[in-house]
């Protein structure tokens, strides 16, 4: 096996939140290593987030859409005074250089605190080690799932006009039964003539199939005129939400990103937290502190624990009482939404707005869906109808 000179900093991985890491590093100061597979790629996901959680380093560049007032339907029709943004992959990958930085195409084997060892027998050694590749496998965990199909902006025009977009549409248009895993649908333009219409299911204890989701989404775009050709791009999304934050205190490699428990248990994001708190893990490396400790603070991770809870609760609803819980939660204070939606470390306000959320959640009985004193594991191995193309098989 072949070695290296000792890096400052290494990076594991390099998608939005690895590539932002080298690259404040680099800008610190540091002699940084990162290492992708292919860290040529353009990332194939779509990425958005409100504007207000992104850090001010970061260029205009990098937003292909704004949102002034993204809406929510729910029983009623909820519109979010927040500007709301779809990240242009380009524009984020161009703002974010690694002129300065050694990067190497390759897989890593092992991922320690000071030591990575690559497919190919090369050690790269640093004096701090940061992995930021993504999550692990599903299996059985509480899932985000979503298919979305690209739509020329034209063509969705019945449903989302220009400058508009929907976070969560529970309207009952998918063709999904009241005895079936509930789903809603989230529809954006991305800024370059398109618009991504995505039904996503959150909560599931191993998601929810691809093709249940675009059959669902279909039913949606039928429901308001829109018919397909067939030949539309599509993505698919498959991943846990339940990555805890790591521990403190441990001799490891330092988890950041989604693989660090910032991906958000109840609303599936993680980029925009992952950018805002770069700066803060440099800085902790800069000065000779423990990066775990300064990103997940005892408030962080009481903030995380409570949203925990919340994804629980999800992953339990049947559609009619989602709907009730989310016009409950969609009319509570706009600190209150924050404090779920997108705050790090705001326990006061989440603490307030869960409780509030389940107070205000009506029938009185569902409430107790929500805490999981009833119907716990209502959806646990719900049995998905086949692919059409399997059963046609059969």
């Amino acid at each position: 096996m072949s070695g290296t000179g000792e890096f400052e900093l290494c990076v594991v991985g390099l998608g939005p939140t690895g590539r932002a890491l080298a690259h404040r590093a680099m800008r610190a100061g540091f002699r940084v290593v990162a290492v992708d597979p292919r860290p040529e790629r353009l990332w194939p996901e779509t990425f958005s987030c409100w504007v207000d959680e992104l850090p001010e380093w970061l260029p205009a560049e990098a937003i292909a859409q704004r949102i002034e007032a993204p809406t929510v339907w729910t029983k009623t029709e909820h519109r979010i005074p927040r500007p709301y943004c779809v990240l242009s992959k380009p524009g984020l990958r161009a703002a974010l250089p690694l002129d300065d930085a050694t990067v190497i195409a390759g897989r890593a084997t092992r991922v320690d605190a000071r030591e990575v060892e690559l497919q190919d027998g090369t050690i790269l050694r640093a004096a701090t080690v940061f992995d930021t590749r993504g999550l692990p496998t599903l299996g059985k965990r509480r899932a985000a799932s979503a298919h979305g199909i690209f739509v020329a902006a034209e063509t969705a025009a019945p449903m989302i006009a220009d400058g508009e977009g929907l976070l969560l549409d529970w309207r009952p248009e998918n063709g999904a039964g009241p005895d079936e895993p509930p789903s809603f649908l989230y529809a954006v333009p991305l800024g370059d003539g398109t618009v991504i219409f995505e039904e996503t299911s959150l909560g599931l204890r191993g998601g929810m199939p691809q093709h249940e989701l675009r059959r669902r989404t279909l039913n949606r775009l039928a429901a308001h005129g829109i018919r397909l050709e067939g030949s539309e791009p599509s993505e698919a999304a498959h991943y846990p939400l339940d990555q805890r934050p790591p521990k403190k205190g441990v001799a490891q490699s330092i988890p950041f990103g989604s693989r660090g428990g910032m991906m958000h248990p109840c609303t599936g994001y993680s980029v925009a937290d992952s950018l805002a708190l770069v700066d803060t893990a440099i800085t902790a490396v800069r000065t000779g502190g423990d990066p775990i400790e300064a990103l997940w603070p005892w408030r962080a991770r009481l903030v995380y624990w409570m949203r925990m809870r919340g994804l629980w609760g999800l992953g339990r609803l049947t559609t009619d009482q989602s709907i009730a819980m989310f016009e409950a939660f969609f009319t509570e204070s706009d600190r209150g939404q924050r404090a779920l939606l997108s705050a790090h470390a705001d326990y006061t306000a989440l603490g307030a707005v869960l409780f509030n959320t389940v107070a205000h959640t009506w029938p009185f009985r569902w409430r107790y869906d929500l805490v999981g004193w009833t119907n716990r594991d209502r959806w646990l191995d719900y049995p998905f109808a086949p692919a059409p193309e399997r059963a046609e098989r059969r």
